[in-house]
């Protein structure tokens, strides 16, 4: 059962990458579907993009194990669309083409400022795809008996197939079924959980009390971020590094213009608010039903714990069909990833800098879809060496990378009229390599139980840099320009009538 939904899941999605290669003929195909999709669709497959292997399997993990803990993730994940919708989405829409780098081109043509917000695009999708990567090898491992690599290898394999091929329009298309399949199993698994509690939110709160080996404490805040500092820190993360994703920016370009990209905010946030509300059922349900030590003893950081639910409380083919959504939910998140990625190296990097954007379309699509090889493998290869981290914890420092690197700049090129080509550079590479580097340090990585990939102790005490490294990019941004003799404000005044009016 569980291989003939695998099969049927893996069906589908090809059948949308034959149908969406015919329709991929250039560069405004490959990168954004040709800007055609509707508020509803790509709404739809924002929800599809973001509801990522994180959200389903890394949060309702966190929850049963940490409880009020595990929760930040879906709070943050869901506020952080309201910075998208009322400071990025607009602006990015009116003044990019097909990439983040594009928006910032449109006020500094500097080559350096393109090339470095590549770099950035190609390191925050390369952490995500990590995460999507670590959930696929323990999910199929899991449900069918394979070994971590070769899970890994199917996963990176059928993603890069989809991004080669189908290009845009496939992915979004397998972003959409992917979030209507998502939401119909996520709300079948929280029916019956809160219908074991006689559909009675005191009744399921009162019983979570007892229910784990935390036990009241459960409930409340501090089982995993003890240190007050440390949650703020993963918050500032998760709220601002949304608006710094290109894998989610990019969907802005989807769309004829900013109005339809703000609808398409605004279903998506309505998807998303809903489905993590239903992850205190998942978490919940599992802590209760599945208990922390099954949990652990499957994935020691509990991001099975969705799909052991499922099948306490529904059996093999809910157990089966929830795995299969879990792996369509991956699928459909790293052909995004690769996207973003691949457009970011092929459009950026050798588009616009080493050919001075007199490559052919075809010269173009051509190094789209060789880039798009090179990241999976990239991807593949980093994701080896990660199996043993939470993927909610995973995903939450590219949204570290993604709120210190990217949204400094977006911001300042939008909002500061003073804002310059240095300020821009500096801004970007001091939030990228602040994150990498106190990411390098801390607990994530070292361990004296050997927990962690190495053994030792941690020099930076806390998981989530973002409390450092956010203020950081903003500093380096604001300073940098300051320190600068250069001046780009004539172009500001052009920019700013673009980004509000897109005229």
């Amino acid at each position: 059962m569980a291989i003939a939904l695998f099969c049927g899941i893996v069906l589908l999605t090809l059948i949308i990458t034959y149908y969406a290669a015919k329709k991929t003929t250039n560069t405004s195909d490959f990168y954004t579907a040709g800007g055609g999709l509707k508020g509803w669709q790509n709404g739809t497959a924002i929800a599809g993009d973001y509801m990522s292997a994180a959200s389903f399997l890394g949060i309702a993990g966190s929850i049963a194990l940490v409880g009020f803990d595990g929760f930040f993730y879906s709070i943050g994940f869901l506020v952080a669309y309201l910075v998208v919708l009322y400071l990025v989405a607009e602006p990015l829409r009116n003044l990019g083409k097909y990439t983040v780098a594009d928006m910032i081109a449109a006020r500094f043509s500097d080559k350096k400022v393109r090339g470095v917000a590549a770099l950035n695009t190609i390191s925050i999708s390369i952490f995500y795809m990590i995460a999507q990567l670590v959930g696929a090898g323990a999910l199929i491992k899991l449900l069918l008996g394979l070994d971590y690599v070769t899970s890994v290898l199917i996963v990176g394999v059928l993603m890069t197939i989809y991004v080669v091929f189908g290009g845009m329009h496939a992915t979004s298309w397998v972003q959409i079924s992917k979030a209507v399949l998502l939401m119909a199993g996520t709300f079948i698994i929280s029916l019956i959980v809160f219908a074991k509690f006689d559909f009675s939110l005191t009744q399921m709160f009162h019983h979570m009390k007892t229910a784990t080996p935390l036990q009241e404490a459960f409930l409340n805040p501090g089982n995993k971020y003890k240190i007050p500092l440390e949650t703020l820190s993963l918050n500032l993360a998760l709220v601002l590094g949304t608006a710094g994703l290109p894998h989610i920016l990019t969907r802005f370009f989807t769309v004829k213009d900013a109005k339809t990209a703000r609808s398409s905010v605004v279903y998506a946030t309505w998807i998303i608010g809903i489905f993590y509300v239903m992850t205190i059922f998942l978490g919940f349900g599992a802590a209760a039903f599945v208990g922390a030590a099954d949990i652990t003893e499957v994935d020691k950081a509990g991001n099975m714990a969705a799909p052991l639910l499922a099948k306490a409380i529904g059996g093999d083919f809910l157990f089966a069909l929830i795995s299969a959504v879990a792996f369509a939910t991956i699928l459909a998140v790293v052909t995004g990833l690769v996207l973003s990625a691949a457009s970011a190296f092929a459009h950026d990097f050798y588009g616009q800098i080493v050919r001075r954007g007199e490559s052919s379309e075809k010269e173009q699509l051509k190094m789209a879809r060789y880039a798009s090889i090179g990241v999976s493998v990239v991807s593949i290869l980093l994701a080896l060496f990660a199996q043993k981290m939470n993927v909610a914890f995973l995903v939450s420092l590219a949204f570290a990378v993604a709120a210190s690197a990217n949204l400094p700049v977006i911001l300042f090129t939008v909002f500061w009229k003073r804002f310059n080509t240095t300020g821009a550079v500096t801004g970007m590479l001091t939030g990228l390599i602040s994150t990498v580097i106190l990411v390098g340090l801390s607990p994530n990585i070292w361990d004296p139980a050997g927990k962690a990939i190495l053994v030792g102790d941690p020099i930076f005490p806390m998981s989530n840099p973002g409390i450092v490294s956010i203020p950081l990019g903003f500093l380096a941004a604001y300073v940098g320009t300051l320190l600068s003799s250069s001046k780009d404000e004539a172009k500001y005044a052009e920019v700013l009538v673009k980004a509000n009016t897109g005229a």
